[in-house]
């Protein structure tokens, strides 16, 4: 075809990236039609193939937006363009049915309510007013309905709900904003809600409207519903009914861990916490995680439940990101209910989020009065995602799960295809292949049969969704971990012989440097701090300052041991730690010390007695049972009813102290720096002594915890002053769960940049072990392929190289 005197050109287009399942097609046919040009686009298995023909600058012009101005929810990774012989065509563009051949796409992530879609929600006069389950292209779960690739209905939990005449028509106009968005749906042929009454409670069931009605008032009385969201089912109540969240807490045998809360909307947000520009940017945005949120204690604050988040400053806030959730805290005009609700993961403490709803009426039993449910299947489990926003507005990601799974992250990298099994706890697998990694979602602590099927079921899912097969597993080296047993299990299903076993804290770091871009050359000073990892010596470390490269590292330093009396039952009970390190210290037992007074005459003796015969005190240098232990040396935090209490509120008490004479480089602590053969040291025991006469001399707690933070990022430091000085190394990667610690992230942060230091610290990839598989990931792929080659090393002149 030709317009005036401009010969036709044809052009063919490959799109990769996020190109499926966001509106792509129907937005290319648009773009096509606008220019007045001819041709087609469709769905290949490895992203969105376009013929288009045209005057060359139409053409030019087309293939130039592509990537400049694609839909909401599209993420345009590259853009290939190859020359092919002009038909003559003049007929319209068209979009074509999606090309199954071989290939690989991305699938977007869960995403939230869009503005469009709220609005038809409170409108009487639209068709899909007070619809659960009102999507679109922009919006709308994703990953949790998709069983397979490409992203068709078919291919979808969605199948099952033939659509009715007036959905098909939005599906099949490239002019709707509802075109080939698989999850459509109205209340004429989507999916249905139903309540259902747990035995005895004298609940009526309910249906459809009523039973959103029946959930809601439900609510209001005080009682407990579990209800299903996209990726599972939460536990939700009255955040402000004290008896309400004390059942709930009792019930779910949570102990003193905060749960978090939904609010209908900002306003209900700023009553109770203060919110700044970035925490609201993150809180409205697509992937609606949970934000952790500074508390407001002024006299205008909304009234919580105690219960919600005992002894903690921050609250875990999120907004609803399903009509479900928007219609239970309720529209304009509704009965007055709730506007803030607890919501936690459907589970009991130690397992994994329920998604079947025939299970969820067995294992939330006891814990749930109803169930809001409905009959579209989850595909995969998916939990809340949950970050901080740094007071630089950049953000950390704690739990990268529900909003982010699966988006890609670009590996600096290729890897040969593989799995990463992460870790046993905060458990997230990792695939990978060429410059991409996909995390699936967070699945928790693999400490029961149930938690192991879930990997399992996450890891074939993902694997279906992103098409690798696995060449390479690898796994944490810890002989016991239930995630390495799995990915042995992998690895002799797969022919691949043998699993790469990864040490723990060299993961983290490759984890850090892999996010920031790090190339296979790079070396960095890496210091991962945590609770529990294998070390190589066969003890537990945690305080390690390793000069690593994906492909080796080098143990340059680390805390000092102490015995770790009775493994799992001493992290329990920080006094015990606080007693073993004052015994490796040689510090007395003095009555006066927080500490020894939280434990009994018998509990003493037989303490004693252990750290003496050392009978189950497998030596430690983990920084995560140093900060247990000065929590109750100082008085904070005794006996931990979950996991990093005793640490959690030691920095709280500290982030109180902020103005107080509490200076960074003024009144820090001051560790001992040991040198001698092998790495350096860092000992406590100057900074456990400071303590012990500080309290004495009254000062106030929060100073002392705000003093032990500081002198902790000074010895961060002094130690990469060492290393820098000795290996020329300026880079410096924060890594291990220690840094989800924001009081001693930032610190430690500020004290390096100041130094001339290039500081490394996690975002999308969390710093704890939910990041670990993508470290394992990187440094397997550069396991040698012949066993008999030794690898590059990070530093040749050391001595005490691990490959």
């Amino acid at each position: 075809m030709t317009t005036g005197t401009t010969e036709a050109v044809r052009r063919r287009v490959r799109v990769r990236g996020t190109v499926q399942g966001v509106g792509f097609r129907p937005y290319v046919h648009r773009l096509a039609t606008g220019l007045a040009l001819s041709g087609f686009v469709s769905n290949t298995a490895s992203g969105v193939l376009i013929e288009v023909e045209g005057p060359a600058d139409g053409v030019e012009g087309f293939c130039g937006r592509l990537a400049a101005e694609p839909p909401p929810l599209a993420t345009v990774t590259g853009v290939d363009v190859e020359q092919l012989p002009a038909t003559g065509a003049d007929d319209a563009f068209t979009i074509r049915s999606t090309d199954r051949s071989p290939g690989r796409t991305q699938l977007p992530p869960d995403t939230a309510t869009c503005a469009d879609c709220l609005r038809e929600l409170a409108d009487p006069a639209d068709r899909r007013h007070r619809h659960p389950f009102a999507t679109c292209t922009h919006c709308g779960p994703r990953f949790t309905i998709a069983t397979g690739m490409p992203y068709d209905r078919a291919a979808t939990t969605m199948s099952g709900f033939p659509m009715c005449p007036a959905c098909a028509r939005e599906y099949g106009d490239p002019g709707d904003r509802r075109f080939h968005a698989q999850p459509v749906a109205c209340p004429d042929c989507g999916p249905r809600l139903r309540l259902v009454p747990a035995a005895g409670t004298g609940i009526r069931p309910a249906r459809d409207a009523d039973a959103l009605t029946a959930a809601r008032a439900l609510l209001a009385d005080g009682r407990i519903v579990a209800v299903k969201g996209l990726g599972g089912y939460h536990l939700a109540c009255d955040a402000a009914d004290t008896r309400a969240v004390d059942a709930l807490r009792a019930r779910k045998a949570r102990g003193g861990k905060p749960f978090a809360v939904m609010c209908a909307d900002l306003d209900a947000v700023r009553r109770l916490a203060t919110v700044s520009e970035a925490e609201c940017v993150a809180l409205t945005g697509p992937h609606r995680p949970i934000v952790l949120l500074r508390r407001r204690t002024d006299s205008g604050a909304r009234p919580l439940a105690p219960g919600v988040c005992p002894g903690s400053p921050h609250l875990g806030v999120m907004l609803p990101y399903t009509p479900v959730h928007t219609l239970l805290l309720g529209l304009p005009g509704d009965p007055p209910g709730p506007r803030t609700l607890v919501m936690t993961s459907g589970n009991r403490s130690g397992e994994p989020i329920v998604t079947d709803d025939d299970e969820a009426l067995t294992r939330l039993a006891g814990l749930a009065d109803a169930w809001l449910a409905h009959d579209r299947v989850v595909a995969s489990p998916c939990d809340d995602s949950l970050l901080r926003v740094r007071p630089d507005g950049t953000a950390q990601v704690l739990r990268r799960s529900r909003g982010y799974v699966p988006r890609p992250l670009r590996l600096p990298v290729p890897v040969r295809p593989a799995l990463a099994a992460g870790g046993d706890l905060k458990n997230a697998l990792c695939v990978g292949e060429g410059d991409q990694a996909w995390f699936g979602p967070h699945i928790g602590d693999m400490g029961d049969l149930a938690t192991l099927e879930a990997a399992g079921r996450a890891e074939a899912h993902l694997r279906a969704l992103t098409g690798v097969t696995p060449v390479l597993v690898a796994a944490d080296r810890h002989p016991g971990y239930h995630s390495a047993r799995l990915a042995n299990r992998r690895a002799a299903e797969l022919g691949l012989g043998r699993t790469v076993f990864v040490q723990h804290h060299h993961a983290h770091i490759a984890s850090a440097m892999a996010e920031h871009g790090l190339d296979a050359t790079a070396r960095v000073i890496g210091v991962a701090f945590d609770g529990t990892g294998y070390g190589d010596d066969g003890s537990v470390w945690g305080g390690e300052i390793l000069l690593a490269g994906y492909s080796g590292y080098r143990r340059f330093a680390h805390l000092a041991p102490a015995p770790l009396p009775g493994g799992d039952a001493g992290v329990a009970n920080p006094c015990r730690l606080a007693l073993a390190r004052l015994w490796a210290a040689g510090l007395p037992w003095d009555t006066d010390l927080p500490s020894v007074a939280a434990c009994s005459p018998g509990e003493l003796a037989v303490l004693e007695q252990q750290l003496r015969s050392q009978v189950a005190c497998v030596p430690t240098s983990s920084m995560g049972r140093l900060f247990d232990a000065v929590s109750s040396l100082a008085g904070v935090c005794h006996r931990a009813g979950y996991e990093a209490q005793a640490a959690l509120e030691l920095e709280a008490a500290a982030a109180s102290a902020q103005g107080t004479d509490s200076a960074p480089d003024a009144c820090g602590y001051t560790f001992g720096i040991v040198t001698g053969p092998g790495p350096l040291r860092c000992d406590p025991a100057p900074v456990l002594r400071a303590v012990v006469a500080d309290l004495r001399r009254g000062t106030p707690v929060p100073v002392v915890a705000a003093r032990f933070h500081h002198g902790v990022a000074r010895c961060v430091r002094e130690v990469c002053r060492h290393a820098r000085r000795a290996t020329g190394l300026r880079t410096v990667a924060l890594t291990g769960g220690v840094f989800a610690n924001a009081l001693l992230e930032q610190t430690c942060a500020g004290l390096l940049d100041g130094d001339g230091f290039t500081v490394l610290r996690h975002g999308e990839v969390p710093p704890n072990d939910g990041g670990l598989a993508l470290g394992q990931l990187m440094v397997a792929a550069h396991e040698p392929r012949d066993p008999a080659h030794a690898r590059p090393t990070p530093d040749s002149a050391s001595s005490d190289e691990t490959e």
